[in-house]
């Protein structure tokens, strides 16, 4: 998907975008400009805020929105960060510490928005991402989530706890968006506003990496938050599986999909039950 004239004349912008790896695969750099389609004027406007607060002297960079040339955040639907230099985890890298500087940047950049109020927006949230969200919560009911998906489902139920811990704002899509760059600080990007526990975010990390990257097994404990029961950390671990489990919407799969991406969904919580 290439950006539209309108979009480049509105940030003076030339032509000659090139499509960025990561994310849903739409984001496009133009010279030192990333420009990303599907942008909500909500949500941009509440992250350019919460760029306006972020401590200066915190440990990560928070790259901010770039304004057109008229003021506006979205033009037609596109929205527009500054590039950052950085790459995620290598996809071919399945080690447990390759993984350590993604979790201490997320709790880096946790520990700086603390303080910050429960966004208004994300109750009014219907994407696929945010159902997942709250039914891996228990907030609302699994929504048909196919006979496969079913049955992990009721496994996990029993893995579920009530953990007891604080909400605050978090970044719920850590795993591909923290960049790292030798000599600069660890770039968070791509913000998935989510309210929940700071340590859920961890563990979202970690099912990710265990999905998708299939790392070592040993960062089960590698990204354990320091003083957190296990009980708890086993808990936070399953919410997270159970929520990709469900944004991967196997019903609307393709078929090819389902077979050969669910039995890993199936290993993961089998590590998950072996956890003490």
């Amino acid at each position: 998907m290439r950006p539209p004239q309108p979009v480049l004349d509105a940030w003076g912008l030339p032509s000659g975008a090139l499509p960025l790896e990561g994310g849903q695969g739409t984001s496009l750099r133009v010279g030192d400009v990333v420009l990303k389609p599907y942008a909500d004027d909500v949500e941009v406007g509440w992250f350019a805020g919460l760029c306006d607060r972020f401590p200066a002297e915190a440990s990560v960079r928070l790259p901010r929105p770039v304004p057109a040339i008229d003021g506006r955040l979205v033009v037609d639907g596109w929205t527009a960060t500054r590039f950052v230099a950085g790459t995620p985890v290598d996809d071919g890298d399945s080690s447990a510490e390759a993984w350590r500087p993604v979790l201490t940047a997320g709790r880096a950049f946790h520990a700086a928005i603390a303080a910050e109020p429960e966004p208004p927006h994300l109750a009014l949230r219907t994407h696929r991402w945010a159902v997942a969200d709250r039914a891996a919560w228990g907030e609302i009911e699994a929504p048909h989530p196919g006979a496969g998906s079913r049955r992990l489902l009721d496994a996990a139920r029993l893995l579920a706890v009530d953990e007891g811990l604080p909400l605050q704002l978090v970044h719920g899509d850590l795993s591909g968006n923290v960049l790292l760059a030798e000599g600069l600080p660890p770039a968070v990007i791509d913000v998935s506003p989510y309210w929940r526990p700071a340590a859920y975010a961890d563990a979202i990390v970690v099912i990710d990496a265990l999905l998708w990257w299939r790392s070592d097994s040993a960062l089960l404990a590698l990204g354990q938050p320091v003083g957190l029961p296990t009980r708890a950390w086993r808990s936070l671990l399953t919410r997270a599986l159970v929520f990709r489990l469900l944004a991967f919407d196997e019903p609307h799969r393709d078929r090819d999909d389902v077979v050969d991406q669910l039995p890993r969904y199936a290993e993961v919580l089998d590590q998950l039950d072996d956890l003490d």
